[in-house]
This record gives structure tokens, sequence and C-alpha cells, in this order.
């Protein structure tokens, strides 16, 4: 084992590494789930909107989880803002009932904050290993 690692290589890997988590938690969170049938796909935010108060908060906590890990991974402030604008855009609508859920279904914050982290890396959904473990 040598003293001195190649340190830009452990740190692309580990940044790969927590962006395909980031992105499988914002896929959990709007597209997670399919209406057979059709092209439209909702996740966990939209079903947790429909718990009044509660839900929408929980929904904003957990993207403002990834906004935070988009700052540790050295996004800049202006990308951030736009990332937390779409998290307020998305907490507005979505409180609104039943209105704000359907919205919900067709905004997806947390996929277009992802986006806003793979274009800060020139990076595309293609580039993200999937982090979803095998079953045996």
């Amino acid at each position: 084992m040598t003293a001195f690692a190649d340190t830009g290589t452990v740190w692309a890997e580990d940044r790969e590494r927590r962006i395909a988590r980031l992105n499988a938690l914002a896929r959990l969170m709007d597209t997670a789930i399919r209406v057979p049938g059709t092209d439209i796909r909702f996740g966990a935010d939209a079903l947790l909107g429909l718990v009044p108060g509660i839900g929408d908060a929980g929904g904003a906590l957990i993207g403002l989880f990834i906004v935070n890990e988009a700052r540790r991974l050295g996004l800049p402030k202006r990308k951030l803002a736009r990332m937390v604008g779409n998290l307020g855009v998305d907490a507005m609508f979505g409180a609104v009932p039943l209105a704000g859920d359907v919205f919900d279904v067709y905004f997806k914050a947390h996929k277009r904050n992802i986006g806003i982290i793979l274009d800060h890396f020139d990076m595309t959904r293609a580039d993200i290993r999937d982090v979803t473990p095998e079953r045996r």
C-alpha cells in the first residue's frame, strides 16, 4: 500500500457513488411507480403529499438533504439557489390540497435537482451506475 494515493481517482469514484445514491433517492421520491398502461410516473413525494401538513414538509426535508449533498459535492451557490427554488415551487404548489398532489406528479423537483448536479459535473443519467443491491 502506498502512502500517496491518487486522490483524484478516489474522489471521482466517491463522487459518482454519491450522485448515484442521490439519483436513487430522487427516483424513489419522484418516479418509482408507473401508472399501468400510461407513461405517468409518481413517487413517494406525491404519496407523502396526501398527508396534510406533514407530508409536504417531509418531501421538502428530503429535498433539502439532496441540496446539502450537492453543496458538499461543491456546486456553486447559484446552482444551489436554483435547487432550493425548485423545492420552494414544489412545496408551495404541493401544499394546495389535491391539486398540489397532481402538481407533484408532473413537476418532479428532486429529479430536476439531480439534473442540475449532473449538468454541473458534465454527466448524464447514463453515466450513473445502478446502486440497487442485487437480489439473492
